[in-house]
């Protein structure tokens, strides 16, 4: 049988049925009896337990009368010659129960084991349903002793809870405070929990009551371990604040077995969770870490040397300013870290997996006391590394095949099937209910063809069908975000469908000048889920985000909110490009680079419908596509535009989609944007189209020319100077143009301005190499290297990395550039320009030198296909057949090299 006395007396069969007991005398009877389950219990005992401390006479007869009718019921009761016991396990009687489990539950504590201790604990005191001992009239004693240790359990469980990532319930705390004032462990858990909600003031605010509480109750200050406890919130306060991880607004599924690994190497040092993008990396570290864990995101980061200072970000230690001089910010971290015990989660190093794992390599050698997780799609590659790798198979797939399988059997998720499954559950942002219709449609199709339809037609016209008996509204996609629509007021209607044309979200003033948007409006849609906001940036799921848009273009108001998205991020083009000349580049590139789907959408919109703006949006955008290494993206919207003579007064942005639509502009447009550079007679208002277009489309004229157009600016003087620089080495001017190379980077330095900083650096390393001058020219091409891969310049990196490989080569040094050129093909991958024929070349020159013939002759087979597409064909063919000559001559075969 069940017993439980925390609370109304119960008695229950083990099948659950309840078991009469009879009026309070037996009741008493029986309680008295549970405490001491599997115990003799003396008779005068019983006696005090029913009748106190003055018992009538006769009252060991009425106690034994008692305890016979209640064996009727209770037959496990036994007689003894010093009383009488209850013959059941002390487990079946919950306030045992409930004592052993708070016990184990301490242990725990005791031993560290927070996740173990606040599950056990919680198991024990989920016993309890109300006042202990409720049915035994004198057992003050006994309920106050319960009750005691229940309290002692409830600190122990906050204590547990406050050392896991949820944190503890303060509510309750707060309630079990008010009732038990004097409890400093309890109090002191309070201000704890208090602290980690974000809420200091209150916690200190607990420490001066109990503080005047225990002064005038008890004349006494309170106890070393809560001033300890207010001393730690002080400092806490004093101290910089760190980024913990995001508070997550969904329930965590799955991921058991990672999250119990995740435990169990809880005092390792480098833990990396690996596995491709979107499985999950991030949210299970998130979920597995302790309270007071740091957060360090590195997605942002695209120079691996800036990852220092993102980690710096982290712990809340601002970054010394553009004129301060610089810090090394790895030794600040050492210093920051010093011995203290931390958890650092390391999320997204894959794209700099070189610098956090030389960082992590550092931190975790100087600071003891540090612990990281880093997430990424391959190891860091450091000894010691533990890896937990995740599986391909996550919830919303195993959710899918469920049930697709229920509507077509024998379907399963294979690894020829995996890959379009888990696209489809991505697409479909995994909404439960989305997946299920979509599974619901294997009925009609293939999964290839539920992905291609849903690429077709959209997820609200295919998940159209759904369970007939469903509330109306979980029938159909388009009805359950119809459902949330509906909920909305005719503003939040209004803001919501021109939040549609953001892509990637957008910050509050740009929803507020393309939306009309209001703050109270932005957070009634945040509120009701239809926008996410992480305080600085406001993003809509793609499913709703689609529902939107249909209701924008029903609503007639299509082309109005994008004319003013296009306008806002004009006037933001426009605004940042002086900024990309000066000491403040980087920040404006961030800028523009966090918003860079939506100028790209803004571009193409006004293509088809602004002309005008389209042209202005070309020339505005001309300096941040080159120093972020996107030049490429705006080739077909600058192609198209110009189809057509610009319109009056934007001949300059017309010269700037030539430069970007090389090569496929046509001669006769290479000849109109001749003819509009020399004709210009005033400063030009995009100096950096003017430096690009000697470079795109030839020299436009003489020298001289140029700098009436390039006025007194700073910035495009030195511009100016760095064009004379260029032609003075290539017309075999290289003293003149060396001289004027070396006084345009200190031009360029003085302004704090890095991309002409590393374009003078890259020639002037280039003009060392020629003299043989070796040292001179790596060490300038560093520099450049760094500067270039700090803006994401990727294409120029690719140009140094194979100008230094051609200098290596020079210098017999095979293998240095060898792995200069093979960086310099991973990077054109990465820019979008797989195979670049100048790298093949280059291999081809390295492995011939090397005299292995037969790789040479295969690298220039592939490279010349590869040429015939490249920007200048006529001219890497030729330096592909010249490379087959010279490989022909190598290998004795004179008449092939002719």
């Amino acid at each position: 049988m069940q017993f439980g006395i925390l609370g109304p007396l119960e008695a229950r069969t083990d099948g659950g049925e309840p078991v009469a007991v009879g009026g309070p005398r037996p009741r008493a009877l029986l309680v008295m009896l549970l405490l001491d389950a599997g115990r003799t219990v003396s008779l005068d005992h019983l006696i005090a337990g029913q009748y106190g401390d003055d018992p009538p006479a006769g009252a060991a007869n009425a106690v034994q009368v008692q305890v016979s009718r209640l064996r009727k019921t209770i037959p496990d009761i036994e007689f003894h010659a010093t009383g009488y016991r209850l013959a059941v396990d002390p487990d079946d009687v919950d306030a045992l129960r409930f004592e052993r489990l708070a016990r184990e539950g301490h242990g725990k504590l005791v031993a560290g084991d927070h996740a173990g201790a606040a599950a056990v604990l919680g198991e024990a005191l989920g016993l309890w349903r109300g006042r202990a001992l409720a049915d035994l009239p004198h057992g003050d004693a006994l309920t106050a002793r319960l009750d005691d240790l229940r309290l002692d359990a409830t600190e122990d469980l906050a204590e547990a809870e406050l050392a896991l990532p949820g944190g503890t319930n303060v509510a309750e705390l707060r309630r079990l405070t008010r009732e038990n004032p004097l409890r400093e462990r309890l109090r002191g858990h309070l201000m704890r929990a208090l602290h980690a909600a974000g809420r200091p003031a209150e916690a200190l605010a607990e420490y001066e009551d109990v503080r005047r509480l225990l002064a005038g109750e008890l004349g006494t200050d309170p106890s070393p371990e809560l001033a300890a406890v207010h001393l730690a919130i002080l400092r806490a306060d004093q101290a910089p604040t760190r980024r913990a991880p995001a508070a997550q607004l969904t329930s965590f599924v799955g991921r058991g077995a990672e999250l119990a690994r995740l435990a169990e190497l809880r005092a390792a040092r480098l833990v990396t969770i690996l596995g491709p993008g979107g499985i999950g990396k991030t949210r299970l570290a998130v979920e597995s870490a302790p309270a007071g864990a740091c957060f360090a995101d590195l997605s942002p980061v695209d120079d691996p040397d800036t990852v220092p200072h993102a980690v710096l970000g982290a712990l809340g230690l601002r970054e010394a300013g553009l004129q301060t001089p610089a810090t090394d910010p790895t030794g600040r971290l050492v210093a920051a870290l010093g011995a203290d015990e931390l958890r650092l989660i390391l999320d997204n190093c894959e794209h700099v997996v070189a610098a956090a794992a030389a960082l992590a390599r550092t931190l975790l050698a100087e600071c003891p006391g540090l612990r990281i997780v880093a997430t990424s799609w391959e190891p860091l590659g450091l000894t010691g590394e533990t890896l937990v790798p995740l599986a391909p198979l996550d919830d919303p797939v195993r959710l899918f095949a469920d049930r697709a399988a229920a509507v077509r059997p024998g379907f399963a998720v294979t690894p020829n099937n995996l890959a379009t499954v888990t696209d489809t559950c991505t697409r479909l942002d995994g909404l439960p209910l989305a997946i299920e219709l979509a599974a619901a449609r294997l009925r009609q199709f293939t999964v290839d063809e539920l992905a291609a339809r849903l690429t077709e037609h959209g997820p609200f016209r295919l998940l159209s069908r759904g369970d007939r008996t469903a509330a109306a509204r979980h029938r159909t996609l388009t009805a359950v975000v119809g459902w949330s629509w509906e909920l909305l007021g005719a503003d939040e209607q209004a803001v919501a469908r021109r939040f549609s044309v953001f892509a990637g979200g957008a910050p509050t003033a740009a929803a507020e000048a393309v939306c009309g948007a209001t703050d109270h409006v932005l957070a009634d849609l945040v509120d009701r889920s239809l926008i996410e906001s992480d305080g600085t940036r406001y993003r809509m799921l793609e499913t709703i985000r689609l529902f939107c848009a249909e209701r924008l273009a029903e609503s007639g108001e299509r082309d109005a909110v994008r004319g003013r998205h296009a306008a806002y991020h004009l006037d933001l083009a426009q605004r940042a490009d002086p900024h990309l000349r000066g000491a403040d580049q980087l920040e404006w590139l961030t800028t523009l680079s966090a918003e860079h789907a939506n100028l790209m959408s803004a571009l193409r919109w006004a293509v088809r419908a602004e002309r005008a703006t389209a042209f202005r949006l070309v020339a505005a955008l001309t300096a941040y596509w080159w120093l972020s290494g996107r030049r490429s993206q705006a080739g077909e919207s600058a192609a198209e535009l110009l189809t057509a003579e610009p319109p009056e007064g934007h001949e300059e942005e017309y010269v700037s989609c030539v430069v970007h639509a090389v090569p496929r502009a046509a001669p006769e447009q290479w000849t109109r944007a001749h003819e509009i550079m020399r004709s210009r007679d005033g400063t030009v208002r995009y100096p950096f189209v003017l430096a690009l277009f000697g470079m795109a489309v030839g020299p436009w004229g003489p020298t001289a020319d140029a700098e009436p157009l390039l006025g007194t600016d700073p910035w495009n003087v030195a511009l100016g100077r760095l064009s004379n620089g260029l032609l003075g080495v290539l017309d075999g001017r290289t003293a003149e143009g060396e001289r004027e190379l070396r006084a345009v980077l200190e031009a360029f330095r003085g302004l704090g301005e890095r991309w002409g900083t590393a374009q003078a650096l890259d020639r002037l390393a280039e003009v060392a190499g020629w003299r043989g001058e070796w040292a001179r020219a790596h060490e300038l091409w560093a520099e450049a290297l760094g500067l270039y891969e700090r803006f994401g310049a990727l294409e120029e990196c690719v140009v140094v990395l194979c100008r230094r490989a051609g200098c290596e080569i020079r210098q017999d040094s095979l293998d240095a550039a060898a792995t200069d050129y093979r960086r310099a093909a991973e990077l054109g991958a990465r820019a979008g320009q797989p195979d670049p024929p100048v790298v093949r070349l280059g291999l081809a020159e390295v492995a011939r030198l090397a005299g292995r013939a037969a790789e040479a002759r295969a690298l220039l087979d592939t490279a010349q296909p590869v040429a015939k597409g490249d920007f200048n064909a006529e001219l890497a063919g030729a330096r592909v057949r010249t490379a087959l000559g010279r490989l022909a001559e190598t290998s004795g075969d004179p008449a092939e090299a002719r």
